[in-house]
C-alpha cells in the first residue's frame, strides 16, 4: 500500500470518528429528550454500535479495501477526540434547537388540524343535531295538528259500521289482526296525548 492511500485512509478514519461522535451526541440528546423506556435504551445502544461498526468497516473498505493497520485505529481515536474537544457542545445545542423546531412544527400542525378539521366537524355535528331536533319537533307538531284529528274523525265515523259488521267465525285471524292494530292505534293516540 502506498503512502497516498495510507494518508487518505487516515483522513477517512478521522472523518469517520467525527461522524460517529456527531451520531452519538445526537442519539444521546434525542434519547434524553424523548425519555425512551429503560429497556429500549439498551437495544438502541446496541443498534447504534452495530450501525457504527458497519459504517466504519464500509468506509475502511472504500478507502483501502479493508486492510486494518494501526493508523486506522489512530485516525478513529483522533477523529472522536477532536470532535468531543471542539464540536460536542455545538452539536448538542444544534440537536436541541432542531428538536424545539420540530416540536413547534408538530404543535402548529396539531393546532391547524384542530382549527381547520376538527372544529368544523364538531360544528357540523351540532348543526345537524339542531336541524334534526327541529325537524322532529315540526313532525310531532304536524302529527298532532293534522293526523290526530283525522284519525279521531275516521274512528268516530267508522265505529258504527265496525260494530254492526258481522264477521263470520272463520275470520278469527282477521279479528285478532284488527284487535292488534286497534290496540296499537290506541297506544299511539295515548303517546301523542301525553304532552
Amino acid at each position: 500500500m502506498n503512502l497516498e492511500t495510507q494518508w487518505a485512509t487516515l483522513l477517512w478514519m478521522l472523518a469517520s470518528g467525527g461522524i460517529l461522535g456527531i451520531a452519538f451526541d445526537s442519539y444521546r440528546v434525542v434519547s434524553g429528550q424523548l425519555r425512551f423506556p429503560r429497556w429500549s435504551v439498551h437495544a438502541l445502544d446496541l443498534l447504534y454500535w452495530l450501525a457504527a461498526a458497519l459504517f466504519v468497516f464500509r468506509t475502511l473498505y472504500h478507502s483501502n479495501h479493508g486492510e486494518l493497520r494501526f493508523y486506522v485505529f489512530l485516525g478513529l481515536f483522533l477523529g472522536i477526540w477532536i470532535y468531543f474537544l471542539f464540536l460536542s457542545v455545538i452539536t448538542e445545542r444544534f440537536v436541541l434547537m432542531l428538536m424545539r423546531i420540530a416540536n413547534k412544527i408538530y404543535h402548529f400542525i396539531v393546532r391547524m388540524i384542530e382549527i381547520f378539521i376538527i372544529a368544523p366537524l364538531l360544528w357540523l355535528v351540532k348543526v345537524i343535531r339542531i336541524l334534526l331536533g327541529f325537524i322532529w319537533i315540526v313532525l310531532l307538531f304536524l302529527g298532532r295538528v293534522t293526523l290526530l284529528p283525522i284519525w279521531k274523525l275516521s274512528v268516530w265515523v267508522l265505529r258504527p259500521i265496525w260494530t254492526r259488521l258481522r264477521i263470520p267465525q272463520g275470520w278469527d285471524k282477521v279479528r285478532r289482526w284488527a284487535a292488534m292494530w286497534r290496540e296499537r292505534a290506541v297506544r299511539l293516540l295515548r303517546w301523542f296525548n301525553k304532552e
